[in-house]
């Protein structure tokens, strides 16, 4: 049995589920490929009050679905709660704004008229990871159903319970029969899926190494795809930032979700004439977690998501020790129930030291001390990675002037606030291709074709 919903706080098995069959797998894609014409002759209008009444059952029951997420992957339940209705917020947002950016776009050719208008492709398959277990979905339902298209779920293995839930909010909204269907399906299906005629697009978020598989896969089937992958975001801290404005944002930049977030705060790439300064006091707040029951309010150290997750830190960590990087604090396990690894930094990596390149998720900050801004972003886009990033500095000038020569799909100044339903999110590089979210992201998986009219004569 794959699918199994393990505490990551108590360690023990809450439920499990049975993979479906390949005769189930048939009639499920044979459903929301029925559902997709019906669908997509509906109006925006018609099809935004199931999305945006979607949205308000996860605000009303924010509370349920909230302590779901906790106990499945053991976020922290104010976090989980955030997530929650930040996931509404997406329903509704792609309720009340489809429309206008599906809308004709006018041209202005030399002659005639030309305008380019949007329509919906088909199936899409999505394959979703568990660090954000209603949000992903959220993020690709609100979208890609206001758009006329139908949707089949992979979502992970470890969130079985959350999976089951978000389908069953969108058939509570009145969604019909295919409009969104959750597949618990093995990796081979999922390839098998990807090949079949029926599906039209394909949309990953995971690892570099599931897109790299899923993206050829999908490429090789000609079919769209969207990669949202890993990262190993900048956090550059300029001689002049507001200490007691940045200490709380590094804090939050990369232990929220226990540090499990893509565009987290990994690298923290600090001139080195505050560097000391900067070291002290982020050891200071992250000494101050508090390990716990993640439904416990005063819990501010949630565990990882798995055993395996914490494992595969660890031995992270163990390697760049080994490689020459000095541990200032953590690179443990914390001696008591459940998957809860030691808040860690790293300093002296080197660019031979494998994590140098790697991305480290959960909570391990890697601290790299630079002379001035030009070798802070020559080390910012030393990566293979390109999501995100950040420049804290009292001089906004410089921040955005820095900001435009860092490699990433997304660049915040004084800020990590990435959640806003009207931002794009995606990155670059080994962190993937595509946009998701605001209005790039409802275009990804539609036909943007163009319909030009005149009356010239024949050259």
């Amino acid at each position: 049995m794959t699918y199994q919903s393990f505490s990551p706080y108590s360690g023990t098995l809450i439920k499990g589920f049975a993979e479906i069959t390949p005769e189930q797998i048939e009639a499920k894609l044979a459903q929301a490929q029925a559902c997709y014409a019906p669908w997509r002759a509906q109006s925006y209008a018609h099809r935004a009050t199931i999305i945006a009444r979607a949205g308000a059952i996860l605000h009303a029951r924010a509370d349920e679905f909230a302590r779901l997420i906790t106990l499945e992957m053991g976020k922290r339940l104010s976090e989980a709660h955030g997530e929650i209705e930040f996931s509404a917020q997406i329903m509704a947002y792609y309720a009340a704004h489809a429309a206008n950016f599906l809308a004709p776009e006018p041209l202005h050719p030399a002659s005639g008229t030309a305008h380019v208008e949007s329509s919906p492709i088909g199936v899409i398959f999505g394959i979703q990871p568990w660090n954000f277990p209603f949000y992903q979905l959220a993020r690709i339902a609100g979208p890609h159903l206001m758009a006329g298209n139908t949707l089949v779920v992979k979502h992970s293995e470890t969130v079985p319970q959350c999976a089951l839930a978000f389908e069953a909010i969108l058939r509570e909204a009145g969604a019909p029969e295919g409009l969104y269907t959750n597949l618990f399906i093995t990796h081979a299906q999922s390839s098998d899926l990807i090949d079949d005629p029926r599906i039209k697009g394909v949309c990953l978020t995971g690892s570099v190494r599931a897109g790299r598989e899923v993206a050829g896969h999908a490429g090789r089937a000609l079919k769209v795809s969207t990669m949202e992958l890993g990262g190993s975001d900048p956090f550059i801290v300029l001689e002049d930032a507001d200490m007691d404005h940045t200490i709380p944002w590094a804090l939050w930049g990369r232990m929220y979700n226990a540090g499990q977030t893509c565009c987290a705060a990994k690298r923290f790439i600090v001139i080195d004439s505050v560097a000391d300064h900067f070291i002290a006091r982020l050891r200071t707040v992250f000494e101050a977690l508090v390990p716990g029951d993640p439904l416990d309010a005063t819990t501010t150290l949630a565990p990882l998501s798995s055993e395996a997750a914490l494992l595969r830190l660890l031995a992270q960590v163990e390697q760049a020790v080994a490689r020459g990087a000095s541990l200032l604090i953590g690179g443990k396990a914390i001696e008591r129930t459940g998957s809860f690894m030691q808040p860690t930094i790293l300093t002296d990596i080197t660019p031979d030291n494998p994590a140098f390149h790697d991305e480290f998720f959960g909570p391990v900050a890697l601290i790299f001390r630079v002379q001035n801004e030009a070798e802070a972003i020559a080390l910012a886009n030393h990566s293979d990675f390109g999501l995100g990033g950040s420049v804290w500095t009292q001089d906004l000038a410089r921040g955005a002037r820095i900001a435009s020569q860092i490699e990433s799909g997304m660049v915040f100044i004084n800020t990590l606030d990435w959640a806003d339903a009207d931002l794009p999110f995606g990155g670059i590089k080994d962190s993937g291709y595509g946009r998701e979210l605001g209005a790039a992201g409802i275009r990804q998986f539609v036909n943007r074709k163009l319909v030009r009219t005149s009356d010239s004569p024949a050259p």
